[in-house]
């Protein structure tokens, strides 16, 4: 019994063993296979996939890049000439290579130097500074470095060439002397300030410095003037109607400079030396100049002098008028009145940089070019003066005949300055020791 019951559990183990088995062989064709075989396939497919997508986006961005490049190439790589020429530059020494760039930024130099000496109006103002507009216009400086209409013409030709005579004997002179000079406010007194028209204007004594005066009363009267001729040359000369430089802060002083279109006027040194002298030693009206020069060079210069003379000191003769400046005293004492300082000291033009300088000898002329690129030339016009009266050149050689070659010499090296800066030539009537 116990055989048999073993047997048959056996047997019954068995079955359901085999039951089991066949029960694992049906499902797992059914719900494993199906689910877990095709994950294993489609896996390289999707990576093979997305490698091609990455690999023709990969391909498409090189395209566009090398497409880009050849686009923005240099014309020397796109042309096969040039190319072979950039090539066998390459192949050349490193000093043939140098001394060849050398040659070619030379060669550069030279055409932007030409070009600047043929078109020398249209170059950019000094300084590097970037010129502060009026409301509504073009100031005066820009006109003249930066013209509208370009044309052009001698007395743009002119100024060009005064400005690089001065600018050259600035740095000559700089270049002796040790001291460098800083100027003060006193220096700037003669600097008269049109700030509705951005002017600024260095008076020169006889140097029809009377009549600019009178002009820029009529721009800067707002209205209160209208012609030039109908203001009395005293009234001209009172400080209170014009605004000087002086009279600013540094601040607004530098603004001006930097900004406003700067002018003066030039004459021969000893032509105006001479209409000085015949203005206030000869005339009679003058007795502030005789009582304060006058008496002075009376006492100095002539031996045996009348008691009238010391008093009045009218009767100067041209002889003791040059003795006194000569003598090396007199500006040990004081310096000299503006009327026969040289222009050197009155309008510094080694520290301020002057937009133009005109010359007493073509007055008309730059006074007129000034007034247009400031825009009044329709509304003043510069007066003109009398021929008959002024100092010329004959006369003033007249006036040095007896003049001796060593008082002529130390003259002349007093206003030598005067005499190369600004381009006068040594006077022909002048006999230097």
């Amino acid at each position: 019994l116990c055989v048999t019951l073993r047997r048959r559990g056996g047997e019954e183990e068995r079955r359901r063993g085999g039951d089991e088995r066949r029960g694992d062989g049906e499902e797992q064709p059914a719900v494993s296979a199906p689910l877990l075989r095709p994950q294993r396939r489609q896996r390289p497919v999707v990576r093979a996939r997305r490698h091609r997508q990455q690999t023709q986006t990969a391909d498409r961005v090189t395209d566009r890049d090398t497409e880009g490049r050849r686009r923005f190439q240099p014309f020397c790589y796109q042309n096969p000439a040039m190319k072979q020429g950039l090539a066998d530059i390459m192949r050349l020494s490193r000093k043939c290579r140098m001394l060849l760039a050398t040659c070619l930024g030379s060669l550069i130099l030279v055409i932007f130097y030409f070009q600047s000496m043929l078109h020398p109006v249209m170059r950019r103002a000094p300084f590097g500074m970037d010129i502060c507009c009026r409301k509504g216009s073009r100031s005066p400086l820009q006109e003249l470095y930066n013209p509208t209409q370009y044309e052009f013409s001698s007395t743009e030709v002119a100024h060009q060439i005064r400005r690089n005579q001065v600018a050259q004997m600035c740095r000559a002179n700089s270049a002796r002397s040790r001291k460098r000079r800083v100027l003060t406010p006193n220096d700037l007194k003669h600097l008269v300030v049109d700030e509705d028209h951005e002017l600024i204007y260095c008076y020169v004594p006889k140097v029809a410095c009377t009549n600019w005066k009178r002009v820029m009363m009529v721009l800067t009267g707002q209205g209160r003037y209208s012609d030039p001729m109908e203001i009395p040359a005293n009234e001209a000369h009172v400080p209170s109607n014009l605004k000087t430089l002086n009279q600013y802060s540094i601040s607004e002083i530098n603004h001006r400079l930097k900004s406003y279109l700067k002018f003066m006027f030039v004459r021969e040194p000893f032509e105006r030396l001479v209409s000085a002298y015949r203005n206030k030693f000869t005339r009679r009206y003058n007795t502030s100049f005789h009582k304060r020069y006058g008496t002075k060079i009376v006492r100095r210069q002539r031996k045996n002098a009348t008691r009238d003379a010391l008093r009045s000191g009218g009767d100067v003769k041209f002889e003791e008028f040059v003795g006194y400046l000569i003598n090396p005293h007199t500006q040990r004492e004081e310096p000299f009145n503006e009327h026969w300082e040289t222009v050197a000291s009155l309008c510094h033009p080694c520290h301020i940089h002057y937009d133009l300088i005109g010359k007493y000898e073509s007055l008309q002329e730059d006074a007129n070019y000034i007034l247009r690129l400031a825009g009044v030339d329709k509304l003043v016009k510069f007066p003109t003066y009398a021929k008959s009266t002024r100092t010329t050149d004959e006369m003033t050689a007249q006036f040095f005949q007896n003049i001796s070659s060593a008082f002529q010499t130390q003259l002349f090296n007093l206003y030598k300055l005067d005499f190369v800066m600004f381009n006068y030539s040594v006077p022909n009537y002048l006999k230097l020791a």
